[in-house]
């Protein structure tokens, strides 16, 4: 059984997804690990180089164009992670009876194994309130700790597609300590969140780039 394929619930069953990239994934599974000698281990020196290629293209937008260069950047990834989590709904119904603390917690885990590539333990903390931590992420040991802003501009985006699947899906994450910056786990929160409690999403977000323009500066 894969990694991603497991969880205790038992409206784990239930919930409906789709393989982000199926036709790659499709190709690559049938046509390359099934009948050659590929070590898949190399997919995770491949990503870590695109995702290193990442940093560093937001990081010269910064010093080239200032704010509206790390906008244009901050679309991009957004809009990025919007299409990955499209896909992974597109199509899909929650079960009536699911709540919405166990459809954020079963989508986060479909983000977290199959679309980060992480190893995760999830827990649906209360009713409103779900939870995870990630023992394992492919950036921990080539990230900085402030490079994880770019995790952020992915989840807006798989954010707005769940809540563009369903209005009922109202959920706000938040980052509360990371590998990068010296934790053993990356825990993350998730809870219905008030408006006002969004709008200290964006505030977060917006000092984030407000420091990052600033180092630049500094550089």
């Amino acid at each position: 059984m894969a990694h991603w394929e497991h969880r205790d619930e038992a409206k784990w069953g239930d919930f409906e997804f789709n393989q982000p990239y199926a036709k790659g994934l499709k190709r690559l599974k049938e046509e390359v690990l099934a009948k050659t000698d590929f070590d898949p281990a190399t997919l995770w020196q491949w990503g870590t180089m695109q995702a290193m290629a990442l940093i560093e293209m937001l990081k010269e937008n910064e010093r080239t164009f200032g704010e509206e260069g790390q906008k244009a950047a901050y679309r991009a990834l957004r809009r990025t992670g919007y299409d990955v989590g499209r896909q992974i709904l597109e199509g899909t119904i929650i079960a009536e009876e699911m709540t919405d603390a166990e459809f954020t917690s079963f989508y986060a885990t479909i983000i977290n194994r199959i679309a980060y590539a992480s190893l995760e333990e999830p827990k649906i903390d209360v009713d409103g309130q779900a939870s995870f931590h990630i023992l394992w992420c492919p950036h921990q040991d080539h990230y900085e700790a402030f490079d994880c802003r770019v995790q952020r501009y992915f989840v807006q985006g798989m954010i707005d597609a769940a809540q563009d699947h369903a209005e009922r899906v109202g959920f706000q994450v938040r980052f509360d300590y990371t590998i990068p910056a010296g934790a053993e786990t990356c825990h993350f929160t998730m809870w219905q969140a008030t408006d006002e409690e969004r709008e200290q999403w964006e505030l977060l977000t917006e000092k984030l780039e407000r420091k990052a323009l600033r180092v630049v500066r500094e550089e």
